[in-house]
């Protein structure tokens, strides 16, 4: 293991960062997502290091969404709760991503402050013809608006799938 990780992660994070700021002076409002690796993830130097970024490019840190896989959320429950509620107060976006793949659990999803699921690829794929992968998918999206989170589909592409 080289432990680039850290260093990198934090370079992707302000390379956003400063996407972001420029396309906020074009006049383009988006957002932009960034994936975190576990071992980003244990960085506790991790919120204030985006909350310069945010400010050295001058953008809105709601347009800044992490993106962490659920099978992370569940291991030292109590660490990756402190971690994400100080992310939170940095006022960044936080979401679960290819939920239903790892080791979902009610109990801690209840208690995570995130503001989207995110359903993995692979109920999305053949949704229009695997009942299974239907009701898998309409029941992330009724549990899901019922806690408040968005809820996003990756790899939608074709009408049926929509």
């Amino acid at each position: 293991m080289s432990g680039l990780i850290i260093p990198l992660g934090k370079w992707i994070i302000e390379q956003a960062c400063q996407a972001l700021g420029e396309l906020n002076y074009r006049g383009y409002d988006i957002g932009i997502a960034v994936n975190l690796s576990p071992k980003q993830f244990n960085d506790h130097t991790l919120a204030s290091f985006i909350e310069d970024a945010i400010s050295n490019f001058k953008i809105r840190a709601n347009r800044l969404e992490l993106e962490m896989t659920e099978g992370l959320l569940i291991y030292n429950f109590d660490s990756v709760l402190k971690q994400l509620k100080a992310l939170r107060g940095v006022g960044i976006k936080l979401s679960v991503d290819d939920f239903g793949t790892g080791y979902s659990s009610l109990s801690y999803l209840k208690r995570l402050p995130v503001d989207a699921l995110k359903i993995d690829r692979s109920f999305v794929m053949d949704l229009a013809n695997d009942a299974n992968d239907k009701a898998i998918v309409s029941a992330v999206i009724a549990m899901a608006h019922k806690l408040k989170l968005l809820v996003v589909a990756e790899g939608v592409e074709q009408q049926t799938q929509l």
